[in-house]
């Protein structure tokens, strides 16, 4: 198993976020990481960012993230 190290940045980043309950699921073979702030998600507006995440909104609300090459994104500079 490899170590996990949350950084400051990482736990503010999650404090900052528009839930304070999130769910999550991986698809490894996709390599696809869904977060959900919401359940069920109920969006009815999805935006791709220049990030390449793509956004999900109900009305102006944030519910959820789907980041794609999720592993790659996690990899250090």
């Amino acid at each position: 198993m490899s170590e996990m190290v949350l950084s400051k940045g990482m736990i503010g980043g999650l404090l900052a976020l528009p839930s304070h309950q999130i769910w999550t699921d991986y698809d490894e073979q996709a390599d696809v990481l869904y977060i959900s702030f919401r359940k069920p998600q109920q969006a009815n507006d999805s935006i791709m960012d220049a990030d390449g995440n793509i956004y999900h909104y109900n009305d102006d609300a944030l519910v959820g993230i789907t980041v794609l090459q999720a592993s790659k994104k996690g990899e250090s500079s």
